[in-house]
Order: structure tokens, then C-alpha cells, then sequence
């Protein structure tokens, strides 16, 4: 399959994880098109040739370069969360199985040099999990757990490390992506993870 932008005004976002976007002034914060980590970008005359390791090649061509600016954002301090996501970890935290039967919480906030991954677990089998829990599943989740991931199997005494991403309500496009990633999706029951009968009803 194939795609093409016309010429235009773009911009060009590489980040320091190598993933290499091309945004239009509208369209909010989704890319027109973009390669994901990990690849490479061969910088030519006029153009750019980014290409993963599956073969697959974004070229973009430079008729025009309006502003060139590199910038160091630093250290990521992490997403906070909101009131629904951070009760949620706490709840999956008191009850792994949830998740997976036989799931053990080693540590919720499990440090990486890129941030926290919310919980990090034990499986059943020995390997390490590392699960990314979210309000309403996202690609952008998926991503970052992707990264997580990257970063944790870095650790001899981890590795392999498998991820779990976790949310009320998960997208289609983020399921395909993380089983391209190799990770499992789990949509989880808010009201059945704080004991409530989904025909139980509050009054107000």
C-alpha cells in the first residue's frame, strides 16, 4: 500500500525516541503521516528517507525549509493522572487477577529513565509484566507502553518482560497496534473492581 501528501507547508517533528511525524496546521494533534520507533532516517539532498525494520520507507521530500529547530525537552516527569485513572491503578493493584489469573504486584510506579510504568507484575509463569492502565484505551497508550517495554527489557534480571494494557473502553486501532507489539489488551469492569453489581444503582 501507498500513500501521498501534495506539496505543502508541513511540520516535521523528529524525536529523540527516532519516531519521525508530519503534521498540517489543522487536525488537532494526529499526524498526516508518520514512522514510529525504532528506524532510520538517512538525511539526502532534498530529502528524507525514514525506514523500519520492516522494510517499510516514508520519503519526504524538502522543496523549502522555513525553520530549522532542535530542541532537548529533558526529562519526561510522566502523565498525571485524573481521579477515574489513578483509582483505577490503585484497584488493579489490590487485584491483579483481574488483569490475569495469578498475576503478583511487584511495585505500582515502577520507575524507567523515561517515566513510570504504572504496575509492574510477575506472572504465572516467571516472566515480568509490565501493565500501562488507562481511562479509555488510545494508541498513544499503546506507544508508551511500547516504550516502557523497550526500556525494561534492558534489565537482565527482568527481561523478557511482557505488557498488559488496561482500560475501561479500548479502541480498535490501539487492539491492532498492540497485538502488532505483542501486547495484550484487557478492557476492564470499573463497577466490578470496586464490588459493584452492574445492576446496582446509586442514588443521588
Amino acid at each position: 500500500m501507498t500513500a501521498h501528501l501534495p506539496s505543502a507547508v508541513r511540520l516535521l517533528m523528529v524525536k529523540a525516541d527516532g519516531c519521525v511525524a508530519v503534521h498540517a496546521d489543522g487536525g488537532a494533534y494526529k499526524p498526516l503521516n508518520w514512522m514510529n520507533a525504532p528506524n532510520t532516517l538517512v538525511e539526502e539532498e532534498a530529502r528524507w528517507v525514514v525506514t523500519n525494520p520492516k522494510g517499510e520507507t516514508l520519503e519526504i521530500q524538502l522543496e523549502e525549509v522555513v525553520v530549522d529547530v532542535a530542541h532537548d525537552l529533558g526529562d519526561d516527569p510522566g502523565l498525571s493522572k485524573d481521579g477515574v485513572e489513578a483509582h483505577l491503578q490503585a484497584l488493579l493493584a489490590a487485584q491483579p487477577d483481574f488483569l490475569e489469573m495469578g498475576l503478583r504486584l511487584v511495585r505500582r510506579e515502577y520507575p524507567t529513565d523515561i517515566g513510570p510504568v504504572d504496575l509492574l507484575c510477575w506472572g504465572v509463569d516467571g516472566s515480568a509484566v509490565a501493565v500501562e492502565i488507562k481511562r479509555r484505551g488510545e494508541i498513544d497508550g499503546v506507544e508508551q507502553l511500547a516504550r516502557y517495554l523497550e526500556r525494561l527489557q534492558r534489565d537482565p534480571l527482568l527481561r523478557p518482560v511482557r505488557g498488559v494494557f488496561a482500560a475501561q473502553l479500548i479502541k480498535p486501532q490501539a487492539k491492532v497496534l498492540a497485538a502488532e507489539r505483542g501486547i495484550d489488551c484487557v478492557e476492564v469492569d470499573y463497577d466490578a473492581l470496586r464490588g459493584l453489581d452492574s445492576d446496582e444503582l446509586t442514588l443521588f
